[in-house]
């Protein structure tokens, strides 16, 4: 999917560093993410599997050369202090800008890069092949909505399009925090303002202290990676907002357990009567290669919902029968990896093999296509 040219922002440079070359070499063969090391040529993920660009191996002196050139001297720094620099890069490829999510490492002592091509134009649900069902979650006027996955599951994505779905529904105001800026949204309906750490405001903690301030309907936290993030999260869903952010962690069930993993254990009580309370729901995401002709990847998608059940498992520290609740719940939209890796099956969007190799249950998965429904026991 193309960048949207009509949507420039007035801050792009007009410096050309040596490095855009290799970020307009991704976005012709069409890529993903690029990756460079240190003795390796320039790799480029391309529907998912990774390959070599036709050159030799960069070494270390190019490396030092390309990287240090389009750094500014904030990540310059924050390299040098901590191994690492996450920023946005911005590159302008026949006459489309697009945009460039960076990280800089260390490793072995070599500097390297891994960024990821991210697309202007937010693709609606039905593009992304994401759940109906996911409507219901932008509905809400006040709480918590958490992405949850790995790096690089389309968390991001998905995100992006429930917020552009709230632009072109409500007219609301719509606060983002994100390290870095990734999609750049095009107002509509909604009031949208997006503030990038380290160049807007100086960390994820100070910018949501200065959100409750700023009159938001919904506030985006690109990710919730400490206590005390998530603690200013919970409190602005508390108080009338509704709250979207990431989390790393696999299922939706283990979400809950991930969270409480960020504070001691006597705190654990009253964080899951604030989850319990305010989560209205919770995705769990992984991204799979395609065998639909002209789509690379789509997503498969754990869908939890807090229902009264669901909220009364929370409570009671009974997490290991939440899988369950899901699938008493397939009615109300709730569906866990089982049900999203069958209907992606019968919708032909993935094979069998690709379904089996990423299960986290195959005798059910079987069980399923098959066509057996396997009865959910009682939790209450």
């Amino acid at each position: 999917m193309s960048a949207d040219s009509s949507n420039i922002p007035p801050y792009v440079r007009k410096e050309e560093y040596e490095i855009d070359r290799l970020f307009r070499a991704l976005v012709k063969c069409k890529g993903s993410d690029l990756h460079l090391k240190v003795g390796r040529p320039p790799m480029l993920r391309v529907a998912g599997s990774l390959q070599a660009l036709n050159r030799g191996p960069i070494d270390e002196d190019e490396m030092d050369r390309i990287l240090y050139e389009f750094m500014n001297e904030r990540n310059r720094k924050i390299l040098q202090e901590t191994g690492g620099a996450d920023f946005a890069h911005i590159v302008k490829v026949d006459e489309l800008v697009w945009r460039f999510r960076v990280n800089i490492l260390n490793q072995m002592g070599r500097l390297g890069l891994v960024a990821r091509k991210v697309n202007n134009s937010i693709p609606v649900f039905e593009k992304l092949f994401l759940p109906q069902v996911l409507e219901e979650l932008c509905k809400y006027s006040q709480g918590m909505v958490l992405l949850a996955g790995i790096t690089g599951s389309g968390k991001s994505t998905t995100i992006a399009s429930m917020l552009d779905w709230i632009n072109h529904r409500y007219k609301k105001h719509i606060l983002t925090l994100e390290d870095p800026i990734e999609f750049t949204f095009t107002e509509d309906k909604c009031l949208i303002n997006q503030r990038e750490i380290g160049q807007d405001v100086c960390d994820f903690m100070t910018g949501m202290k200065h959100a409750v301030r700023e009159d938001p309907d919904i506030i985006l936290v690109g990710e919730m990676r400490d206590r005390e993030t998530f603690e200013t999260a919970i409190h602005a869903a508390e108080t009338g907002h509704l709250v979207f952010g990431t989390i790393h962690a696999s299922t939706a069930p283990s979400t809950i357990g991930r969270i409480l993993d960020l504070f001691p254990q006597n705190m654990h009580r009253a964080l899951r009567s604030a989850l319990a309370f305010n989560l209205k729901g919770i995705v769990a995401q992984k991204l799979l290669p395609s065998i639909k002709e002209g789509v690379q990847r789509v997503p498969t998608c754990e869908i939890m919902m807090i229902n009264p059940t669901i909220r009364k498992l929370i409570l009671e520290g009974e997490d290991e029968k939440l899988a369950d609740a899901i699938r008493i719940g397939y009615e109300e939209g709730m569906q866990d990896f089982t049900k999203s890796l069958k209907d992606l099956i019968d919708a032909e969007l993935i094979d069998r093999e690709t379904a089996m190799e990423v299960a986290p249950n195959k005798e059910a998965l079987k069980m399923a296509i098959k066509g057996i429904e396997v009865k959910a026991p009682g939790i209450l």
